[in-house]
């Protein structure tokens, strides 16, 4: 909200010497959030002067100017920017004439945009300055020639400081208003606050007689609301009051443009520019018809089906059967509270004015705008809340007006109005209620005094009952006990509501699942992976792909408002996300990539019906029945872990090699974060519909499979637009946390040195190497302390169908150096479990 600082000045004593930024600290002690100063982007010297004569000049290029001898200063004085009292300038408008007071902006003067003025030599004369335009001054987009000061009524001597004589040395500051504070989208709002953090005194100009308000009769309106949203009728009230004779291409006045353009509204004319001067002044928006286009009166009802209506903007609307309209006998005249139609509009040949006044059911408002994509000056007030008791005060102020300047005589016979009665329910506010909740013993006539303060009407004090208090009309926002404490602080300041940090109950912190997925999450950072979260949302065809071994069809849940269309399916693996992330980076040439994403997937099991229509209402807590049903309409959601390689792990350098990325790095990744779950992790050969043959790995933990390692076939890749090899590893990072169990024991180191020995075993060339590792495992007992597949071979002096597995054995004993002996019958023992399990031998 933009308050001009002398509109404000007007309804509250802001002090002559104020800054906008002591305004802006008064505002900010009451609550409001400071967002900007806004001022007219020109200085001086720019004075009125008085066109003495001009001679008309034809050009080459065709056109005609003036050059002009212009007084701009008393005769016999000096002028403002030091030189003669006339300066002769050129000039291309031809609407003035000889006697003329113009605006003039003499050397050294800067115009909007920036825009310096100089002397400069320009149709064969030196133009001592420039004669000002409405535009160029930035009182509106009227460009059609010279400002003539007679235009606006203004006869101001020679020489005068046209800046001040304009209101263009106002300022406004701007804040940010807050949905449930819509009272404050005025100057009389903003003008009531200033007075609560200054204690200035405060002038309300809805403060009228209603013998100067009631409007006359005979103009027929009816609200005919035949299904009203939660019950509330769409127009509690609407006045009519009727001006005539008006003259619509009158000037609107330069101090009026000034203030609504520093509010941030373009003049549009005199009538439109009255009509948003009082909402801005009020709060309450107005919306003025041709009297002579209204067929009929006027009907406030519901849109019927098929119904369209032409806005002002010029576009064509199918209306809603909830939009709220306003309608004569032709039918839509506008959107209540919204737009006007252009049919009834008001246009430079408007001779009678109705002026509309009424207050809106705020649902039906706001849900009109946001539905045609509407916004206005006027929803945006009607959706937080009128003040019921304005729109007679507002009426008859834009009346006053339009006699004012636009010409008008107010026909106090015809006009009409809806009445409804304002009740509005007192609030029991117990003893001692705020002081237990701000934490501040205020005292009871602290408490009694803000109420007031802000209007309230209070009964009562501080016994057993506590207080009845009747908030104002202008303030919907106070609803029940805890919005009055709300405003006792907020007036009594928020400086002294004490700052204490919270202390938290001991035994509380992470779980041991929350702290397991951190480790996870830094063990990866450190090793050199990126983490990148991605969107949860993926096609039904990369759930299949990737979520399923087979790559067959998974059931998947799709989302009813899905962001992007093309992927409405919540993931179930996260492997898409991360090609979708390589795809992004390469790109942009970023071809070498270590990746990974910690997140939830989504599993939903086959024949169930995930989802519900059911939305409990608000403001009420659930019960134990309808929670049950809630989570049983959400998907089982585990949380997966994944990695992705692709490019170079090292790049080529002078004398290093480059590195590529291999499986053998996927599997240390998945090794990492074993050692960060505190498991250990196993890997077999398997299959994979999206991944190589053959370079597919299932991992398992405790013979529970957890996940999968391998490299992605190549037409997988090139789908994702990603050059060379894909190496990725997915685990269910919940399952793998709960089968580490909750407490991870570090291992006792020994002290005594290890025997290594190695051993070649010949066995056929389908038996897996992880087999026949768990075989030596399991053979060589408590003495084996790691054992590590150094070598697969197979060919000259290995039989045909077989292999030559080479495994690197270290043996330890926690109590003794152990012997050659001890270590070799150990190793045998292994031998012989692998030999009776898959008939291996030593080879020689």
């Amino acid at each position: 909200m933009r308050v001009p600082l002398s509109w404000l000045r007007e309804y509250a004593d802001v002090p002559t010497d104020a800054s906008p930024e002591d305004v802006l600290a008064a505002l900010v002690r009451v609550g409001f959030e400071e967002e900007d100063v806004h001022r007219f982007d020109l200085q001086g010297p720019i004075v009125v002067g008085e066109v003495l004569e001009f001679v008309e000049e034809p050009q080459s290029n065709g056109k005609t100017i003036r050059w002009c001898q212009v007084r701009v200063a008393p005769d016999g004085e000096t002028a403002a920017d030091g030189g003669e009292a006339v300066h002769g300038i050129v000039c291309g408008a031809r609407n003035f004439f000889v006697g003329d007071k113009v605006v003039v902006t003499l050397p050294g003067a800067v115009l909007p945009g920036p825009f310096p003025i100089a002397a400069r030599k320009t149709y064969g004369h030196v133009s001592d300055g420039m004669i000002a335009s409405a535009r160029e001054l930035g009182l509106g987009d009227e460009h059609n020639g010279i400002l003539r000061l007679v235009e606006l009524g203004i006869d101001a001597p020679v020489g005068t400081d046209a800046i001040a004589l304009l209101g263009l040395d106002d300022v406004a500051v701007d804040i940010n208003v807050t949905p449930d504070r819509g009272y404050a989208l005025s100057i009389r709002g903003v003008a009531r606050e200033y007075s609560h953090s200054t204690g200035a005194a405060f002038r309300d100009p809805a403060d009228r007689p209603w013998e100067e308000l009631a409007p006359g009769s005979g103009f027929p309106i009816a609200v005919d609301d035949q299904a009203p949203i939660r019950g509330r009728v769409g127009a509690s009230e609407f006045v009519a009051r009727v001006v005539r004779d008006v003259d619509p291409t009158k000037p609107t006045p330069a101090w009026m443009i000034a203030r609504l353009s520093l509010a941030g509204i373009r003049s549009l004319g005199i009538l439109i520019d009255i009509t948003n001067y009082v909402m801005i002044e009020l709060g309450q928006p107005i919306h003025g018809y041709d009297l002579d286009k209204l067929q009929g009166g006027i009907t406030v009802r519901r849109a019927t089906a098929g119904e369209k209506l032409e806005t002002l903007d010029g576009k064509v609307r199918t209306l809603d059967l909830e939009d709220l309209l306003i309608t004569d006998e032709s039918g839509p005249i506008g959107l209540a509270g919204v737009m006007g139609g252009g049919t009834t509009e008001m246009s430079d040949t408007t001779r009678n004015v109705l002026i509309e006044a009424a207050t809106f059911d705020t649902v039906s408002i706001a849900r009109t705008a946001r539905r045609h994509k509407l916004p206005s000056e006027a929803s945006r007030r009607f959706e937080r809340g009128v003040d019921p008791l304005v729109p007679f005060v507002a009426a008859r102020r834009v009346a006053d007006l339009m006699v004012e300047y636009a010409g008008g005589t107010s026909d106090e016979e015809l006009g009409g109005a809806l009445f409804a009665e304002v009740f509005i329910p007192g609030i029991a506010l117990p003893p001692t209620f705020v002081q237990r909740l701000i934490g501040v013993e205020y005292t009871p006539g602290e408490i009694e005094g803000a109420l007031r303060l802000i209007g309230c009407d209070v009964v009562g004090a501080e016994d057993e009952d506590g207080w009845q208090v009747i908030p104002p009309s202008w303030r919907p926002d106070l609803t029940d006990k805890w919005t009055l404490a709300e405003e006792v602080a907020r007036i009594e300041g928020y400086d002294r509501i004490p700052s204490h940090l919270p202390l938290p109950p001991s035994g509380r912190g992470l779980t041991a699942l929350q702290l397991g997925r951190r480790r996870v999450a830094n063990a990866l950072a450190a090793a050199g992976y990126v983490e990148t979260p991605s969107f949860g949302f993926t096609t039904e065809e990369q759930n299949d792909l990737h979520g399923s071994a087979s790559g067959g069809h998974l059931p998947s849940v799709k989302l009813a408002n899905a962001l992007d269309g093309q992927s409405p399916f919540l993931r179930r693996t996260l492997i898409p996300g991360l090609l979708q992330v390589a795809h992004r980076n390469a790109s942009r040439g970023l071809t070498d990539l270590s990746l990974f994403e910690s997140g939830l997937v989504f599993l939903p099991q086959p024949g169930v019906q995930y989802g519900t229509s059911f939305v409990p209402p608000l403001a009420v807590r659930p019960d134990a029945a309808t929670l049950a049903e809630l989570d049983a309409s959400i998907p089982p959601q585990h949380r997966h872990v994944a990695v992705l390689l692709t490019g170079h792990l090292v790049a080529k350098q002078p004398g290093v090699a480059p590195v590529t990325a291999e499986l053998g790095d996927a599997l240390d990744a998945v090794r990492t974060i074993a050692a960060a779950a505190g498991v250990s992790i196993e890997v077999a050969q398997g299959e994979r519909a999206a991944l190589h043959p053959g370079r597919t790995g299932v991992l398992s933990v405790a013979g529970t499979e957890v996940g999968y390692v391998g490299e992605l076939l190549p037409a997988v890749a090139a789908a994702s637009d990603l050059p060379g090899r894909v190496i990725v590893a997915e685990l269910d990072l919940d399952l793998v946390l709960s089968l580490a169990g909750e407490k991870v024991v570090a291992a006792s180191l020994s002290g005594f040195p290890a025997a290594t020995q190695d051993v070649s075993l010949v066995l056929g060339a389908d038996v897996a190497a992880a087999d026949v590792r768990a075989a030596l495992v399991d053979g060589a007992g408590d003495l084996l302390e790691s054992v590590r597949l150094v070598d697969d071979y197979r060919g000259q002096g290995v039989p045909a169908g077989a292999k030559s597995l080479t495994f690197a054995l270290r043996f330890r004993a926690d109590d003794r150096t152990l012997t050659a002996a001890e270590a070799s019958e150990a190793k045998l023992a292994g031998v012989a479990v692998a030999a009776e399990r898959f008939g291996a031998t030593i080879r020689d």
